[in-house]
């Protein structure tokens, strides 16, 4: 009964099972046995569940052909001892209790500590495998070249130094608030990884001081912090009723303070969250006013105009403000002050007007009605509606139409030139016909090495894109265009790849 004292009294105290605590030290005795009486014999220990009394035995296996004689006998020799014993049975015999020696007790202590904390490593890896995403409590155990091991109480964690806020120490026996962020099963146990810096700490701290963002009233959609010094959280109230904002600072900023003297200090803006992109970054760039935006949705990138004075608050310092508000939204975002956009419209006002004068031999009065229009492009003007442009102040058919003939002998004059110059670099007729793309692009693709079927075929479809830059095809266009050029390489072949074999219209169109 005191083996099974002791089991109940270990199993307690780690808060295990107690059938974990028996099956240790039944293999501690089992150990301990085949000490005794020998290493080579199968012998097995067995703890009774209710008396707590143990029954040591051997175990002999019934075999066609003995290979191991300390473990295996004949079919045979064991009918003669058990009438009816079949291969594959065993031979049991009981073996008298052992008398632990001081090495045997050892060996034996020490199986049991391994097994039952093997067993308790599992039992927190099952209670904290499912808590990621938390906050905890807990006190600071010791800390090694700037690491801190946290004791949970019923688990250790660690906190690691690029885990901490900056300027942040901690000494033994210091409160620590963290966010767990990642548990995993490794060879020394599970290891419990906390963060003070993780964008969700902020979140979930917020989630403790705001009743309203615990209840789903208020959303937190989006944070973005620089550890320490500067944080932005984005906020959406499911309620018209309710002002996220307000509700996140509290009455005299007391819940956002909350935060930020657990947060050591870090400054936090309170941004409000809009579906509509333009609004929310205009909202992120916060405290600096926003004159203008301009985006560029295919390439997630806009472009803000601020005031001449608001340059280095939307930048913030050492860009800070404008990093903040990029991680928020997930938009590039390009800040220019009025004077420079001024500038840049005024330079663009100007080339397009030159380009349409040369290339439409028009006057500047024309050039520029045309630019202020919005046509930035002599194509824009070859395949436009006639009726929209005769639309335009001083423009009727007549002029409108002259303007898209005029468009369109320069468009072909260009096409001429630009086919003369593809044929000089030596860009070959088939990548022409495979391509379809423009002589200007080919001849691009001539003047970066690309001649030959072969040529094209070698490239990547970033590689394709890089050299056309902004008229370069999608990438599934680009790769479909490097699989047909490859195509000739699996003439014959079977199990030539799909993407390789021309299609039916291709066949069609060829013949």
């Amino acid at each position: 009964m005191e083996l099974l004292q002791v089991a109940d009294a270990v199993a307690r105290e780690k808060n295990i099972d107690r059938d974990e605590v028996l099956e240790a030290m039944e293999q501690a005795i089992q150990k301990a046995g085949r000490s005794k009486y020998g290493h080579e014999h199968d012998i097995r220990a067995r703890i009774d569940r209710k008396t707590g009394d143990i029954h040591l035995t051997r175990h002999l296996e019934v075999v066609e052909a003995v290979e191991n004689e300390a473990t295996q006998v004949t079919l045979a020799y064991a009918q003669r001892r058990k009438p009816g014993a079949q291969v594959g049975d065993f031979l049991v015999d009981p073996l008298p209790p052992i008398d632990f020696g001081r090495i045997a007790a050892q060996t034996a202590k020490q199986v049991i500590v391994q097994k039952v904390r093997d067993a308790e490593r599992k039992r927190q890896f099952n209670e904290y495998k499912d808590r990621t995403g938390e906050i905890v409590n807990g006190l600071v155990k010791r800390v090694e070249y700037g690491n801190v091991t946290v004791d949970l109480g019923r688990a250790e964690a660690i906190l690691r130094r690029d885990e901490l806020l900056p300027r942040e120490h901690f000494k033994n026996g210091d409160r620590v608030r963290a966010y767990i962020f990642d548990v995993r099963e490794e060879a020394r146990g599970p290891q419990i990884f906390l963060s003070r810096t993780h964008p969700m700490f902020m979140a979930k701290l917020f989630a403790q001081e705001v009743p309203e963002i615990y209840d789903g009233i208020i959303e937190i959609k989006a944070v973005a912090r620089d550890p320490g010094s500067r944080a932005k959280i984005a906020v959406i109230s499911n309620d018209s009723s309710i002002d996220p904002v307000g509700a996140c600072v509290g009455m005299r900023g007391s819940r956002v303070q909350a935060v930020v003297g657990e947060l050591q200090g870090e400054k936090i803006d309170i941004i409000q969250w809009n579906q509509e992109p333009a609004t929310f970054i205009v909202n992120a760039l916060a405290p600096a006013e926003v004159a203008k935006v301009v985006m560029d949705e295919d390439n997630s990138r806009i472009e803000v105009v601020v005031p001449d004075d608001q340059l280095s608050l939307a930048i913030g310092r050492r860009g800070q403000n404008v990093r903040l508000a990029t991680q928020l939204t997930g938009w590039d975002i390009d800040i220019l002050t009025e004077q420079e956009e001024s500038e840049r419209r005024s330079d663009e006002f100007r080339t397009r007007s030159q380009l349409f004068m040369e290339a439409l031999d028009v006057d500047d009065v024309i050039a520029h009605l045309l630019v202020a229009e919005g046509f930035t492009s002599v194509e824009e003007i070859a395949y436009v509606e006639t009726e929209e442009l005769a639309e335009i102040e001083g423009f009727d058919e007549d002029v409108a139409e002259e303007l898209k003939q005029r468009a369109l002998n320069f468009l072909d004059e260009q096409d001429v030139r630009m086919t003369e110059k593809r044929q000089a670099l030596g860009v070959e007729d088939a990548v022409a016909e495979a391509t379809g793309f423009s002589p200007a692009l080919l001849v691009k693709l001539g003047e970066n090495g690309v001649k030959t079927m072969d040529d094209l075929a070698d490239l990547a479809a970033d590689e394709l894109r890089d050299i056309l830059g902004k008229e370069a095809p999608t990438e599934d266009e680009a790769n479909e265009i490097i699989m047909a050029a490859r195509a000739h390489w699996f003439d014959g072949e079977e199990g030539a790849p799909a993407a390789a074999q021309p299609s039916a219209d291709d066949q069609a169109a060829q013949s």
